[in-house]
């Protein structure tokens, strides 16, 4: 399935403006792109850290229902206005609710049917927050936006996808969110997903234990013998094709690695330090779950590289290419070219 294929635009939020997100999106502009893209960010901003890389390039105003353009130096342009001026690499509170509304409207349309799926260029929640507005990341915002009750966090590199089953949580909090409950829906997600978007047929999923060497059979801790074991028994009566729990320190080795098509672990900084350092740079944040498809690079905003030129595009080409696939395949098994 090619990506051209996917006949509506991906909307590309431009994230925090005082990072690299819209600098990015400039060099997309730059390139012939195999697929419409229309970035949602304030025009105004656009041309300026354009003016500020030496870039010339014409920001195309679009509606709803208009074709998006895939010229190198041309880029179709959903403008929604800054709240306060921008300087690269200064965060400005001011435009704290400006990034959210770039995510509303990105998240509506493609939930309207106005766009294929959604891509996002990194926000910073730090600045969010400091501005009075609670925003723990892109994923429970569009989980709320969306209205469903369970997303799960998946990153993915060449050769090697993990989800959590815990995502922003501080690590005192993770052992309580490790319940029957949440691991069976995000399994369930998790499974769901790897069939519907990626045309796995039977996923085979490695699921890590919570605590060192899996629990070491009791002696530290039980979360694996009261809580996880038992959930993965009941799905695989169900079915499910899973493997463990264990031990994230062996894991991640080719032994097991070879037979897998995902690593579920338990939380955040259990799976994601091993694929950056697999991919990073190359890497794509995807949202399993939601009723659009929503990728998103794997770094954060950058602000020492604004405006300089030096940002790498790498991973924004690899979540629209793996927003474009996604959307082709939806599109296949909507008219029934796949089963």
């Amino acid at each position: 399935m090619t990506a051209s294929r996917v006949a509506l635009p991906l909307a590309l939020t431009a994230g925090e403006p005082a990072g690299i997100g819209p600098d990015l999106c400039l060099q997309l502009a730059m390139e012939h792109r195999t697929a419409p893209v229309v970035v949602v960010a304030d025009r105004q901003l656009l041309e300026e850290r354009a003016r500020l890389l030496g870039l010339t390039l014409d920001l195309l105003p679009w509606e709803p229902g208009a074709d998006a353009t895939c010229q190198a130096g041309a880029l179709s342009v959903l403008s929604l206005p800054r709240s306060a001026p921008t300087e690269a690499g200064r965060l400005e509170r001011a435009n704290a609710a400006y990034v959210l509304e770039t995510l509303r409207v990105a998240g509506q349309g493609a939930l309207a049917g106005r766009f294929a799926g959604m891509v996002t260029a990194p926000v910073h929640k730090g600045v969010i927050n400091d501005a009075g507005i609670a925003f723990s990341g892109h994923t429970e915002f569009l989980q709320a936006l969306c209205g469903v009750p369970r997303v799960v966090m998946m990153l993915a590199t060449e050769g090697l996808r993990v989800a959590l089953a815990t995502t922003h949580l501080p690590l005192k909090d993770v052992s309580a969110a490790i319940t029957p409950e949440r691991l069976t829906q995000v399994l369930r997600i998790l499974r769901g997903d790897l069939q519907r978007h990626f045309g796995i047929a039977h996923p085979r999923i490695l699921v890590s234990g919570l605590n060192p060497h899996a629990g070491e059979g009791g002696h530290l801790g039980r979360e694996e013998i009261d809580v996880i074991e038992p959930t993965l028994d009941r799905l695989r009566t169900e079915g499910f094709d899973l493997t463990g729990p264990l031990p994230a320190d062996t894991l991640f080795t080719p032994r097991w690695l070879a037979e897998a098509d995902a690593v579920l672990a338990m939380y955040h900084d259990q799976g994601l330090p091993v694929l950056k350092y697999k991919g990073f740079g190359n890497a794509v944040n995807i949202t399993l779950g939601l009723p659009i498809i929503r990728t998103s690079v794997d770094h954060g905003t950058a602000l020492d590289l604004a405006g300089t030129g030096r940002a790498d595009a790498g991973s924004l080409h690899a979540a629209l290419r793996a927003a474009q696939d996604m959307a082709a395949h939806r599109q296949a098994e909507a008219s029934g070219e796949v089963s």
